[in-house]
């Protein structure tokens, strides 16, 4: 009887195990699109019972009423299921930290965003094999697999990601140009020089409709492309990469040889910006990014506004040079009128934003959307804007969209995301196509780029871009440049657009950087209020034996260029404020500035007896944003030494600063204690303390010397 029952309760427990024990089934899709994900692992929660989901999405598994499923999958967040009564476990996964995209250049780096494991070399130890093999487990979201007993047989490949709207048959670019799945087949490994994968969301955006469902981006050997790469905390940048103009520092000039100083004006203020940065990442600065002209005129002067009918007034000053007691120091400064917001002309504003893979660093396309948000704030009703964004190709984002439509502006920018090459030549095209479309008559019309300026695909050397910019301007559409990022930051290249392109260039290191340009200088910024400003100044010979003006080495004129209007020169905006300092040599010092040269045979000076108590005569030439011929003005200053004020102190104190980071040999060994004083005395009010942060700066610089 014992053993009857004991049979009995075994066979009851078997009975209620097996009652319990079932097997859930069921397909596990991404959330955002419902399309299956192959490769989940499913594994019940504290046991080693465990599967993967087939081709289809499709898994089974043995598990109780009451044990947890685990769903796990990488580039998705994982998500723990109860088993209930039910048999059918259909589960759809968030996406999480995606791998949006696969960067392969040169076989010696790979790169991903959110994570840094070597795809290239496992590929690189693969060259015999078929590309597409080698790309296998490479990239969340890239799934692939290849027919079984099939000679030949093509691989199938599924291309997923945040944003993916399809995960079937992606679009395949071969040296810029649309290959077939079988064409992509063929390719081998050993010919490949740079990969790129691209989820759904970052191709459609890039290559519009073609490419919504993801994009695999390839160049194969004998192709130019950029491969010094490294990671950087998970994402990549091409290191140490910056390009800046070579500056050849100005020299004294004779004025008996040379009376006239020609040059255009420069609103810039990029390399103050720049060097502020590699100083306080304690960076060695290169002499090239110091353009002392932009660090001066990065600050504003206390200039009176103007009174008469012209756009800006002139002002001048001359006192002893703080470094050097037998020279002095001449400042001309320009005020820009300031014109009232209400009272600006409607905007047709086109956002040229680079999206390409070398903007997904912190300090790039994340620093660039939070900064043009600011812009967007300040935009009224009868203001227009449109988006235009490029990476290995161009397309709109945003069609024109009113300036009090804000949400909707704010939402495009909320979409741009990292990814690609970087066909500048192409967005700057389009990008003037959409203004021209949308001209405002007796409107601001203008287009802003923003980039680290690394153009790699289509038109982008300097002389081609200059070319495109010089033949676009013609359109009446204004073009300023907004520089982001370092490591590959190309300062020369955006120099260049900036100043063919009719507008300014800044460079945004921060969101206080970006609240200078776009809040507290939004005029000065984004209009033009006279373009074509020179500026021409003929010194005394009588008064002046030598004179250098200080910077504004790229920016020099030729004497004939100064009446000339078909030559281009620098645009000013509504408030700016533009500066220049010269040191002058007076008549009879001794200097070693200047080497002996042999007397004139047949050139004689006559001066005119009127003039002799004149220093200089300063001209000023300018046009009206929609004229093509130019107005002059004419300043005199007379031979009287002033006292110094504090913006000549401050001015004279950043440039000074900017010779000590050049090594220049036209600072008189003047120490560092200096510049800090003079900064000190011109410090004068500082309401946004843009001069005290000059003096830390200094500071910081003088610590680490």
């Amino acid at each position: 009887m014992k053993h009857l029952l004991n049979m009995l309760f075994v066979t009851l427990m078997v009975f209620q195990m097996q009652s319990q024990e079932q097997t859930i089934s069921g397909i596990v899709t991404g959330a955002d699109d419902g399309y299956p994900l192959p490769g989940v692992n499913v594994i019940v929660k504290g046991t080693s019972t465990g599967t993967q989901t087939d081709f289809d999405g499709k898994y089974r598994i043995q598990a109780t009423e009451g044990e947890t499923l685990v769903f796990s999958f990488v580039g998705y967040d994982t998500k723990n299921i109860k088993v209930g009564k039910s048999r059918e476990v259909n589960v759809a996964l968030e996406s999480g930290n995606a791998l949006e995209e696969v960067v392969i250049s040169g076989y010696s780096t790979s790169v991903g965003y959110g994570r840094t494991s070597s795809v290239a070399q496992t590929i690189a130890q693969k060259v015999n094999s078929n590309f597409v093999q080698a790309l296998r487990g490479q990239a969340s979201g890239l799934y692939i697999n290849q027919s079984i007993g099939q000679i030949g047989a093509n691989s199938k490949v599924k291309l997923r990601g945040n944003g993916s709207i399809s995960g079937i048959k992606p679009l395949y670019i071969l040296n810029d140009k649309e290959i077939s799945e079988k064409e992509f087949n063929k390719i081998k490994t050993d010919k490949i020089k740079h990969v790129e994968v691209l989820n759904a969301k970052q191709g459609s955006m890039v290559y519009g409709d073609k490419g919504s469902k993801g994009v695999i981006y390839i160049k194969t050997t004998g192709i130019k492309t950029n491969t010094d790469i490294s990671i950087i905390n998970g994402f990549f940048e091409k290191f140490n990469d910056e390009l800046y103009a070579e500056i050849f520092e100005n020299k004294f000039e004779r004025t008996s040889l040379s009376p006239l100083s020609t040059f255009s004006i420069d609103v810039d203020k990029a390399s103050y910006s720049n060097v502020r940065r590699m100083i306080n990442n304690g960076q060695s600065i290169p002499a090239d990014a110091v353009k002392i002209e932009e660090m001066v005129n990065y600050f504003n002067y206390n200039y009176a506004q103007p009174k008469d009918e012209h756009p800006f007034a002139i002002h001048t000053e001359v006192i002893k040079t703080p470094w050097h007691n037998e020279t002095k120091l001449v400042r001309i400064g320009l005020q820009g009128k300031t014109i009232p917001t209400d009272d600006l002309p409607p905007s047709n504003l086109t956002f040229l934003i680079d999206v390409s893979g070398s903007m997904f660093s912190a300090n790039k396309l994340p620093l660039l959307k939070s900064a043009f948000k600011l812009l967007v704030n300040q935009l009224r009703a009868e203001d227009k804007v449109s988006i235009v964004v490029y990476a290995g190709a161009a397309g709109v984002l945003l069609e024109p969209t009113s300036g009090d439509d804000k949400t909707k502006i704010m939402e495009a920018l909320n979409q741009l995301s990292a990814g690609g090459s970087t066909a500048g030549g192409a967005g700057i095209e389009l990008a003037y196509k959409m203004a021209e479309q949308n001209f405002k008559k007796n409107g601001n019309n203008r287009i802003i780029l923003a980039t680290d300026g690394d153009f790699n695909v289509g038109v982008s050397n300097n002389k081609d871009l200059e070319e495109l910019i010089e033949e676009k301007r013609k359109s009446g559409v204004f073009l300023s440049v907004l520089g982001f990022g370092y490591g590959n930051y190309k300062d020369s290249k955006l120099e260049i657009l900036a100043d063919k392109g009719n507008g300014n260039h800044a460079y945004i290191d921060s969101m206080q950087e970006a609240q200078k340009v776009f809040v507290e200088e939004f005029g000065g910024t984004l209009f033009t209020i006279a373009k074509d400003v020179k500026i021409q100044i003929e010194f005394n010979p009588t008064k002046v034996q030598a004179y250098r003006l200080i910077g504004y080495e790229n920016r020099l004129l030729a004497d004939e260029d100064f009446i000339d209007d078909t030559k281009d020169a620098g645009e000013l905006g509504s408030g700016h404020t533009v500066t220049a300092l010269y040191e002058v040599i007076p008549v009879g010092v001794k200097t070693t500035y200047l080497k002996p040269v042999a007397d004139l045979k047949y050139t004689e000076q006559t001066l005119k007896n009127e003039t002799n108590n004149e220093l200089f005569t300063v001209k000023f030439r300018y046009k009206k944003p929609s004229d093509d011929t130019s107005i002059e003005l004419v300043h005199i200053q007379n031979d009287v030494l002033m006292q110094s004020s504090p913006d000549t102190n401050f001015a004279a104190a950043v440039a000074l600063f900017g010779m000590n980071l050049r090594k220049s040999k036209f600072d008189n060994n003047a120490a560092i204690d200096l510049i800090i004083k003079l900064a000190n005395k011109g410090k004068a009010t500082d309401q946004q303390g843009y001069r005290a942060e000059f003096i830390r700066l200094v500071e910081t610089y003088q610590s680490i010397q």
